[in-house]
């Protein structure tokens, strides 16, 4: 383990909750609605409230998460098993203490591990499991059955669409799919570049009457967030805008957001009776 690793097992062990981190798969149905980006922003916003916070940037291909924040990790989840690396050699260390594991190049081999590697993948996930106080999984726009395990294995679900007729289409049938398979999954709506607080409640509330007559489920709103300029300002800068303006619209929506996300959720003992890495390698072996 180098120097690095070691530092960052030490810290960790430091702070230890003894209770699991809350694991919250992020999704949407098709790409380009700003899911990694509100995942970026939406954590780096919770460890403004000394929260402990990973994200794990499962996007296939399109990882992106290193690229919002303009930082170079030194490993990928990816070099993990190819080097046989500790998962404390590939966290790397973003602003305000923010975690994040980087997806690399080839990231779909995380998902057809073989059963040495996957044993190998459980065990180091076990490992940090207890010193977050959440941690995100920044998935892939769409869905596969392999990326379902996380989503399905996490504790909630936070679902990013945009007005755009397409976009809410994708993310009802992203809805039906995890529901589909497990009906208890908390799942959240995020409504991400509304033109005005009265549209992005427009959205809000057809998608959940959509859902909830079709698929007979509630999903909770998360919040809305405005189509403002600092955004674009902000990742042509590599800059998360929580930190480029905070003081923009869009920033003290987020910050609004995450308190009230704070306050209202439901704790992690009365959530599950199923540890994440349980549930997870269940999902994977069944595959």
């Amino acid at each position: 383990m180098n120097d690095q690793a070691y530092n960052l097992r030490q810290k960790l062990n430091s702070i230890k909750n003894h209770s699991e981190a809350k694991t919250i798969a992020i999704a949407s149905g098709k790409g380009g609605v700003g899911k990694s980006n509100f995942a970026l922003n939406f954590a780096l916003s919770l460890t403004k409230q000394n929260k402990k916070v990973l994200i794990f940037d499962l996007d296939i291909g399109m990882g992106n998460i290193d690229i919002l924040l303009g930082l170079s990790p030194q490993y990928s989840i990816v070099d993990m098993f190819e080097e046989h690396l500790s998962i404390y050699d590939v966290i790397e260390t973003g602003p305000n203490s923010l975690s994040y594991i980087a997806a690399g190049s080839g990231l779909s081999k995380l998902f057809h591990l073989n059963e040495s590697k996957s044993e190998y993948f459980f065990s180091q996930l076990q490992e940090i499991i207890e010193w977050y106080d959440y941690i995100f999984f920044d998935m892939g726009a769409g869905v596969t059955d392999e990326s379902l395990n996380f989503i399905l294995a996490a504790n909630e679900c936070i679902v990013v669409t945009t007005p755009e007729p397409t976009s809410l289409t994708d993310a009802y049938a992203m809805i039906k799919h995890i529901s589909n398979k497990q009906t208890t999954l908390p799942i959240y709506l995020l409504v991400n570049r509304a033109h005005s607080q009265k549209a992005g409640e427009q959205t809000m509330e057809r998608l959940q009457d959509v859902v909830k007559q079709f698929l007979n489920k509630s999903i909770q709103p998360l919040g809305i967030l405005p189509d403002d300029r600092t955004v674009t300002k902000a990742v042509s800068r590599q800059i998360p805008f929580v930190t480029y303006d905070e003081h923009s619209k869009v920033s003290r929506m987020i910050h609004n957001i995450v308190d009230q996300y704070v306050q209202n959720t439901i704790s992690i003992e009365k959530q599950t009776k199923f540890p994440f890495v349980s549930k997870l390698k269940r999902f994977m072996l069944e595959r």
